[in-house]
């Protein structure tokens, strides 16, 4: 039947970033401490909004859930670039690949409706204030995380079910540092045109759907801010909103640059450069972006710096 996948290929080999053995050594050691700062960030963060009732607001529910996501897609894909750089051997099997697609690709999406439902947290704290609490109360910011997850996974889950669907039997090298969805699929044996134009219109939906979400609650938020008499209303509304509008620029300017872009295939160095940058980068300044200039966040690890015993301020 068609349906069948009579796969030969056992392993795929991931090129990498690079195959001079001193370089593989230096990028061990400089993803390796990227990864741990990262993890522990997102760490900090979890633990500080779940430690201090001051933070048990929707906003840094929200934030906490991102902090969950990032530290699993950074373990989805860097644990593998640090186990190859190590070992100078850029083999992975192809259920591990399938898993590590899986994870990218799912997380990815998720990150896409999260950001979405913290645009839409913003738009009711600045332009409904007085109803905001009523309106995001606990039940709904739950309602709001889980729809972001179980969609992400969902729409994730067949976009890569429709890549896997496919018979792999020819090459098996990625000129890739990890299992990337368009770049496996190029490597499919069969007709893929029924399951690239599927997966065009599904990630279409993960990404223009958020977006269109992020986009009217920033125009809305926008046009209350200006209609405010008050200059430090103004201030205060778009300090809790930047931090938020830093990310989503990254993030999208990103999935623009790598998705949107022509001329994936006659630079696949560009492809890994900006790939370096959303699978390492972007997940280490996330947890900067939203702390560094956060007085609730300051005050919070104040607190709980004074309650292990330390008097010094942050």
């Amino acid at each position: 039947m068609g349906a069948e996948n009579h796969s030969s290929v056992t392993e795929f080999i991931l090129v990498g970033l690079t195959n001079h053995r001193k370089t593989q050594i230096l990028l061990f050691l400089v993803i390796l401490l990227i990864y741990a700062l990262t993890v522990v960030g997102n760490l900090v963060i979890i633990m500080l909004v779940r430690g201090d009732s001051s933070l048990h607001t929707p906003m840094y529910f929200f934030l906490s859930n991102l902090a969950v996501l990032e530290i699993l897609y950074v373990t989805s894909s860097q644990p593998q670039m640090l186990a190859h750089l190590f070992a100078g051997n850029g083999a992975i099997s192809f259920t591990r690949c399938a898993f590590q697609m899986y994870m990218v690709m799912c997380l990815g999406a998720i990150e896409c409706f999260l950001l979405a439902a913290m645009a839409y947290d913003r738009y009711f704290a600045i332009c409904h204030p007085l109803l905001y609490v009523i309106a995001m109360n606990r039940r709904r910011q739950v309602q709001l995380a889980s729809v972001s997850w179980a969609s992400g996974f969902l729409l994730g889950s067949i976009n890569v079910g429709f890549t896997l669907h496919l018979p792999y039997c020819g090459p098996n090298r990625i000129n890739h540092f990890f299992c990337d969805m368009p770049i496996v699929l190029k490597l499919a044996c069969g007709n893929t045109y029924v399951t690239e134009h599927t997966i065009i219109i599904l990630a279409a939906l993960i990404i223009v759907i958020p977006f269109f979400v992020i986009l009217t609650s920033y125009v809305l938020i926008l046009s209350t801010v200006i209609r405010m008499r008050s200059a430090a209303g103004r201030r205060k509304a778009f300090s809790t909103c930047a931090s938020h509008l830093i990310v989503v620029i990254l993030f999208y300017g990103i999935l623009i640059f790598v998705y949107v872009t022509p001329g994936s295939e006659a630079s696949p160095d560009r492809d890994k450069g900006l790939a370096v940058f959303y699978v390492l980068v972007t997940p280490l300044l996330n947890p900067i972006i939203y702390t560094l200039r956060n007085k609730d966040i300051h005050g919070a690890v104040s607190r709980v710096l004074q309650r292990w015993g330390f008097q010094q301020k942050i």
